[in-house]
């Protein structure tokens, strides 16, 4: 399967959902993805500046928040990451799109018993903990950006 960002998607056990990024012009999973659009428009050079100073960005927030820091960003489905977190006054809501890829980080914290999870993409950063397999998970913050590189 061809990518445009040079994955090797070989390994990947989501490969049976996946249209391919090449094949689908930058939409494996019906949705964008970060990382096409942004080699796509500027090469891989402008991809792995963004992927960097989103890494800074999103540090800063992890930061502000008390948490560990995060080493890298990865390209990851929305299905796989899609949390529903709960509201207030009952239900639950997810703040990302099952199609799209985006990019994100695991970190442990606690002792290991709860994750730090984060996605970003040009429009936000989003941190939320979550237990095993996702399990009772919390959002931390939603941040809309503002800065360069973001949608808005």
């Amino acid at each position: 399967m061809k990518t445009i960002c040079g994955a090797d998607c070989s390994g990947c056990s989501f490969r049976e959902r996946c249209k391919g990024c090449e094949a689908s012009c930058g939409s494996p999973f019906g949705g964008g993805c970060v990382a096409a659009e942004h080699i796509l428009a500027g090469g891989k050079e402008e991809y792995a500046r963004f992927k960097g100073m989103l890494l800074g960005e999103l540090n800063g927030l992890l930061r502000g928040l008390g948490l560990p820091e995060a080493e890298a960003l990865h390209e990851l489905p929305g299905f796989f990451i899609n949390l529903p977190f709960p509201l207030p006054g009952g239900g639950e809501a997810r703040f990302l799109s099952d199609g799209r890829v985006y990019l994100g980080t695991q970190i442990a914290a606690g002792g290991g018993e709860r994750c730090i999870g984060a996605a970003a993409d040009g429009d936000f950063l989003l941190v939320c903990s979550y237990g095993a397999e996702g399990a009772d998970p919390a959002l931390l913050a939603f941040v809309k950006r503002s800065g360069p590189g973001s949608g808005g």
